[in-house]
Order: structure tokens, then sequence, then C-alpha cells
């Protein structure tokens, strides 16, 4: 971050400066620049979500957001993708910040969460719960909503994992949102395409999930 130093002559200074010397020479402060920010005015898609939203262990510019954003530009696509990716967040999380996520009036929400409540093992009628009153406080406000599902590794069990699949799955058709199956489909499986973690996708699983969530969104999308 640029700062800007003001320096000045102190008065004191010139008081034992005789006839034959200058004064010290003053430095000017260096000019503020004051043109106003670039806004970005384009229709909101905010993707909201945990570190496979953030972006977690990626330089910055290689989450999927990031790489989604590239794809609507290079289509023509006028809008403006927001990430709002929290490492590490639960759904509980994910309500808690409801507001500054409604502030951004988004026309579209790609709500990415529930896989660190399934990972941390949480009652699963509290995930569903906290993702059906996500869903529903972004749709009251006008935006349209595409839920990502997850899965769980196998040994969490095949039952749970078969009831925290359905959650998605129940909630697609009962609030009527877009489904993704699965967020990481054809990348999870591919060790080269994920992390040292094996749970967060590597920059080029990252390009392949914006994909994914393309051929989703495209059907709300407008030019």
């Amino acid at each position: 971050m640029t700062r800007y130093i003001l320096c000045s002559a102190a008065a004191l200074l010139l008081a034992g400066c005789g006839k034959d010397n200058p004064p010290p020479a003053t430095t000017q402060p260096a000019p503020v620049s004051t043109a106003p920010a670039k806004i970005d005015t384009r229709p909101v898609i905010l993707a909201f979500g945990d570190s496979l939203t953030a972006g977690h262990g990626l330089p910055e510019g290689q989450s999927y957001a990031d790489f989604l954003q590239k794809d609507l530009d290079a289509r023509g696509f006028s809008y403006h993708v927001v990430n709002q990716g929290i490492s590490g967040d639960t759904t509980d999380g994910g309500v808690s910040r409801l507001d500054s996520a409604l502030a951004l009036k988004p026309q579209i929400v790609i709500l990415e969460l529930g896989a660190n409540d399934g990972l941390r093992g949480l009652p699963i009628e509290k995930t569903q719960e906290n993702l059906d009153t996500m869903i529903a406080a972004f749709q009251g406000a006008g935006a349209k909503v595409v839920l990502c599902g997850m899965t769980l590794p196998r040994n969490y069990g095949q039952n749970y994992i078969k009831n925290f699949e359905k959650v998605f799955e129940t909630l697609s058709k009962t609030r009527k949102t877009a489904l993704i199956p699965f967020f990481l489909e054809g990348v999870a499986t591919k060790p080269e395409l994920m992390q040292g973690d094996a749970l967060h996708p590597t920059a080029e699983g990252c390009r392949l999930v914006a994909q994914t969530v393309f051929k989703h969104l495209q059907p709300l999308l407008a030019r």
C-alpha cells in the first residue's frame, strides 16, 4: 500500500539560520490522485461458499469464481462475479453472513456450502435447515439460486453419506433451484487435479469446476 508522507519545514529551524544561509528546502507533498475508483455496475453473480469457493491453497485469481468470470466475459455475458467464499465456513456461518450477501443485491447466487458440516459430522437436519434458510432469503430478495451438491469421503458411512447427499436433491426440488449434483464432478477423482490434501482442486481443477458451474448457470443468464 502506497503511503504518502507529508513533510514540512519547522519554523524553529529557520531561527538558527544566518542571513547568508538560505533556509532549508522543503519537500512538497506528493500529489494525491482524486480519480474515483471504477465501480463495476454489471449485475452480480454471487459465489457464496467455503474454501472450495475461496480458492484455498491457490494464488490470487485462480479460484473457480475467477475462471467463471473469464468464461462469462469470453462468451459475451455481462455479469460481475463476486467471490464470498470463506475457508472453513459451515452452513451456520453462511446464515450468519446473509445480510452482507444480500446487500450486494445479487441476481444469481451459486450456493456452495455444507461440505464442512459433513466433514465435521454435524447433524444433517441442521445443515438442511440452514441451507433452506439461505435459499429462501436469496429467492425472497429476487435472486436465482444454483445449489451445489456435495458428497463425503467413503469412510463416513453409507447411511450418513446417502442422507447428506439427499439434502441437496430435496432442497433443489422443494425450492425449485438449479442443482449441480456434485460440485467437483470430474475433478475430485483425479489426483492430478487435486491439491495434496485431496480436498481442494488445483488451479486447473478450478478451471474445470468453472466449466461445470457455467453449464448449469447458462440457462439463467441474460445477454
